[in-house]
C-alpha cells in the first residue's frame, strides 16, 4: 500500500513533464561560406548554403578582408546580375559582420567593386521556424519548458509530498 501511495505522484510528475516540455531551437549562427574569414572569392556559396538551413531569427557571419570587400543585401535582380547600385542596406561594418534573418523569404547577398562577378554572392532562402513539438514526442536532446509549466511541476510537487 505504501508503494502505491508514492508511485501515483512520481507517475503524475513523469505525466506532466512530458505535456509541459516542448522541443525549441535556439536562433543559429551560420558562417558564411563555412569558415571564420570565407567571404572572399574561390568560394561557392551556392554550394555552401545548399547544406544548410536557414530559420527566421537566425543570424549570418561574414568574415573579410573589409579593405577588399564588402556585403550588400540587394534584390534578386541585383543579385543576378551583379549590381551593386540601389542595394538594400550595406552591411559592412568592421569585415566581421552580422546579420539577422528576420523574415521567412528569400535573401540576396554579393560583395561589390566587381568581386560579385567572381563568386562572392549568396542567396539564402529563409523558412518560417518549424512548430514546436510535445514533449512525450520530442527527438532532440533540447528542450525547453513552457513559461507557466514551472508553477504547474511546483504543484505537482507539492502534491506529491503531501500524499505521501
Amino acid at each position: 500500500m505504501e508503494m502505491k501511495r508514492k508511485t501515483i505522484p512520481c507517475l503524475m510528475i513523469a505525466i506532466a513533464m512530458g505535456f509541459f516540455c516542448t522541443e525549441s531551437r535556439d536562433p543559429v549562427l551560420h558562417r558564411v561560406g563555412g569558415g571564420r574569414y570565407t567571404w572572399r572569392t574561390n568560394v561557392s556559396f551556392t554550394e555552401w548554403a545548399s547544406h544548410d538551413q536557414f530559420y527566421k531569427g537566425d543570424w549570418l557571419y561574414f568574415g573579410f578582408n573589409k579593405q577588399l570587400y564588402s556585403v550588400l543585401e540587394v534584390n534578386k535582380t541585383s543579385y543576378q546580375n551583379c549590381i551593386d547600385r540601389d542595394f538594400i542596406m550595406n552591411i559592412t561594418r568592421g569585415g566581421r559582420d552580422v546579420f539577422q534573418l528576420l523574415e521567412a523569404k528569400p535573401y540576396y547577398f554579393i560583395s561589390g567593386k566587381g568581386f560579385c562577378s567572381r563568386g562572392m554572392k549568396v542567396a539564402i532562402n529563409v523558412e518560417e521556424l518549424p512548430p514546436e513539438v510535445p514533449g512525450f514526442l520530442m527527438t532532440s536532446r533540447a528542450f525547453t519548458f513552457h513559461k507557466h509549466s514551472h508553477a504547474v511541476f511546483s504543484l505537482l510537487l507539492t502534491m506529491a509530498w503531501v500524499f505521501t
